[in-house]
Parts: C-alpha cells; sequence; structure tokens
C-alpha cells in the first residue's frame, strides 16, 4: 500500500471514532508500528490531525474552541442528528450529555426557551450549555482527559451513582446490532456504563458509518438502549438489523 493510501485509510478511521490506537492502526493497514508512527507524525506535522501518546484524535476532536470547528467529521449528519434528538427534549426535564462532537451539536441548538437541568462530563458541553439562559448547568467532575476534556475515573463514575436523570444523550465509537457499544478505551467504558445506570432512558447519537463496528470493550448491550438517532430515515436499509432490538429508532 502506497504511503498517500495509508495516511488516507489513517485519517479517515482518525475522523471517524475521533481516537485511534496506533497498534490498531498498524493491524488494519497490516504494516508495523514503526511506519504507521511515521505516517501519524507527518499527518501531525500537517495539521490534518492530533498525535498523542500511542495514538491520534481528529482535530474536530481536539479542538477547545468555543466556536464550532468545521473540521469536525460529518458535521452536516451530526448537526442532523442533534436536532432529532431536541425533539425529546420536554421543559423541565433533567438530562444527561455526553462528550463528543455529536453530543457538542445537541449542546448548541438546545432551544433557548426550553427550561432543563443538564447534567454533563465534558468541559466544551458545559461551556457551550452556559450560554443557554434557561439551562441549569451542572458539570459532574473527576480526571480529565487531555485529549476529550471528559470527566473519568472513580470521582466521575461516583459522582453519576448519585443522580437519576431523565435522558441521556450518549455518543460511542462502535456500534453493532449483535454485540452492542464498545469502544477501545476502558476507562470510557466505565464511565460509560456509569452515565447508562444513572439515566431512566438512554439515547444514542451515531452517525451511520460507525454501525455495524465494534472494539475490544463493551459498554452495554443494545437493550440497553432506549432509542437511537442517526442520520438516516428509520427505514432505511442500513438500520435493517437493529430493527429486531429492542429499541426505537429515530
Amino acid at each position: 500500500m502506497l504511503k498517500e493510501e495509508r495516511q488516507h485509510t489513517i485519517l479517515n478511521e482518525v475522523e471517524l471514532h475521533n481516537r485511534v490506537l496506533l497498534t490498531d492502526l498498524a493491524e488494519k493497514l497490516d504494516v508495523s508500528i514503526d511506519t504507521v508512527r511515521r505516517d501519524v507524525k507527518e499527518l501531525d506535522s500537517d495539521n490534518r490531525l492530533v498525535k498523542v501518546h500511542g495514538g491520534a484524535v481528529s482535530l474536530g476532536f481536539a479542538n477547545h474552541s468555543p466556536q464550532r470547528n468545521n473540521n469536525v467529521y460529518s458535521l452536516e449528519e451530526k448537526i442532523s442528528i442533534a436536532q432529532k434528538a431536541t425533539s425529546l427534549l420536554k421543559d423541565n426535564s433533567v438530562i444527561l450529555i455526553d462528550g463528543g462532537t455529536t453530543c457538542l451539536e445537541l449542546a448548541r441548538l438546545l432551544p433557548a426557551n426550553i427550561n432543563l437541568t443538564c447534567f454533563t462530563l465534558s468541559l466544551p458541553v458545559a461551556m457551550e450549555l452556559l450560554s443557554k439562559p434557561n439551562v441549569e448547568t451542572i458539570f459532574i467532575g473527576g480526571a480529565l482527559s487531555k485529549d476529550s476534556q471528559i470527566a473519568m475515573g472513580a470521582n466521575a463514575i461516583h459522582n453519576l451513582s448519585q443522580i437519576k436523570v431523565d435522558y441521556s444523550f450518549i455518543g460511542t465509537g462502535y456500534v453493532d446490532a449483535a454485540f452492542g457499544l464498545t469502544e477501545f478505551d476502558w476507562d470510557t467504558v466505565q464511565t460509560k456504563k456509569a452515565v447508562i445506570q444513572a439515566s431512566k432512558k438512554t439515547v444514542l447519537l451515531c452517525i451511520s458509518e460507525k454501525l455495524n463496528s465494534q472494539h475490544r470493550f463493551k459498554t452495554c448491550d443494545l437493550n440497553m438502549i432506549d432509542t437511537m438517532i442517526t442520520e438516516l430515515p428509520p427505514d432505511h436499509p442500513l438500520l435493517e438489523s437493529f430493527k429486531n432490538q429492542e429499541l426505537f429508532l429515530l
């Protein structure tokens, strides 16, 4: 495989999943980790992704500016998903918004006139929520990830155990109709498990490119999710394998 082809694949994986490991890229490309490391270093120098220890993150995921970053992968699709998600909101609800680029779009699109109490683990989401005049924002503290600015770890999990929200809106790295939600990072999985336990209903926000993919660590089975929202219409053929699951498609 030519270098240009490798780097195109690396960028696609990083943009789709936000964060990837060098070992996973090396396996997918069937090349050495040193080769992938050189490619990632070069892409970082060209400002096409951000190199981190053991992997890489997308520009959109690593951007912590309060202004929308137009480098976000599939931005229009994520905006469409966020718009659908706002239809589930009811006045005076208590909700939780996860971290990630799609959840950040939901925070941006919350109607200005709706009264909500909103918990979040994400600093970018929390900062966006502060601009909403009728939203009470409660940040769930913990050890902050330098890449995503999301609180994780024992403190975050303990704080989540003290609440029960009406709806949580979460993202995922990977989702499969048979295997459920998965991530490559163990700490992320433990935090997402705690979010689901803290929710009366859980809503998954997921672009369709992530459908039928999986990774090492399992967050939950699909029956733990009440609603899955993609940019596709619910009757789209790509969602056929999800229709037999115990979840509502929006």
